[in-house]
């Protein structure tokens, strides 16, 4: 079946929903019903799930059903959406007074009780049942203390959310040294994980680590991209060690060039003289 994704908040994980018969496109705000109440989320996307992978899909749902193979259990545990947002369901959120005020309360008790986190952002749930705050901390925190005392000043179901750097530049913004908006604050929905072995096989490693991380300080999501572009290239090219033979001459291969479609060659000096290194390319005989 297809399904929507869903986005109740720039931080929040997406979840599944049943678009019923709405023409729904990315960009969307529709009212949906939870298991912890009704809210008001924003499309991000869509994707086609079977029965047997509804195991692995974001489901807003607690219920646990033993015969998770079959379409049946996929559309009982899937809820449907309820109806396009209209404008008048916006007057209904919290206004940015509302949300300061909360966060000004929250970060005093966070201080108050001498927590190691830092607030990022805080989000009340469309029917008013909720209020959630984000927050970065290098590790666990024990905020169960915190949780009461806001419990009691908010009269309300709090609930306490921990996020990555990552996901705080994707809520801020900034710009990226191309100049351009940061990727994640405009289309990136799915953070994919970043790795050092990218940066060793695009060859950017010898730049430094400030010079190939992103605002976040984490590595850039550039290397992603263009991860399986280099991936490609890479296969047209001869392994480091391997012996070749250039216009008649014997050599080993040791440096790539990957971009460039080169190798670095080492070939014997001429009469027990030192080595020599030269770059060969690749298209050479293809030109």
């Amino acid at each position: 079946m297809r399904v929507v994704q869903i986005q109740f908040a720039p931080w929040d994980k997406t979840y599944s929903f049943d678009p019923v018969n709405f023409p729904l496109v990315k960009g969307d705000s529709v009212i949906v019903k939870t298991e912890l109440g009704t809210e008001i989320g924003k499309v991000v996307g869509f994707m086609e799930i079977e029965a047997k992978d509804i195991k692995g899909a974001a489901v807003v749902s607690d219920e646990k059903d033993s015969d998770s193979n079959s379409e049946k259990t996929v559309e009982e545990k899937i809820k449907p959406v309820v109806r396009k947002a209209s404008s008048s369901d916006f007057e209904k959120l919290a206004g940015q007074g509302e949300k300061s005020e909360a966060m000004a309360y929250c970060k005093k008790m966070v201080e108050k009780h001498q927590l190691d986190m830092k607030l990022v952002d805080v989000y009340f749930s469309f029917d008013g049942s909720k209020v959630t705050f984000a927050f970065i901390a290098d590790g666990r925190v024990d905020f169960r203390e915190l949780v009461k005392d806001l419990t009691r000043h908010f009269n309300r179901t709090v609930r306490l959310y921990q996020i990555g750097i990552r996901d705080e530049a994707k809520l801020r913004g900034d710009y990226g040294p191309c100049g351009q908006s940061l990727c994640c604050k405009r289309f990136l929905n799915d953070l994919a994980s970043i790795t050092s072995e990218m940066a060793e096989s695009q060859q950017v490693v010898h730049r430094g680590s400030d010079r190939i991380s992103g605002m976040c300080g984490r590595l850039m999501c550039c290397l992603a991209f263009e991860q399986k572009g280099y991936e490609e290239l890479a296969k047209n090219m001869p392994p480091l060690g391997a012996k070749v033979n250039v216009d008649g001459k014997k050599g080993v291969v040791v440096g790539h060039h990957i971009l460039k479609q080169s190798v670095n060659v080492q070939f014997p000096g001429d009469k027990g003289e030192g080595s020599v290194i030269v770059e060969v390319d690749l298209n050479r005989n293809k030109k």
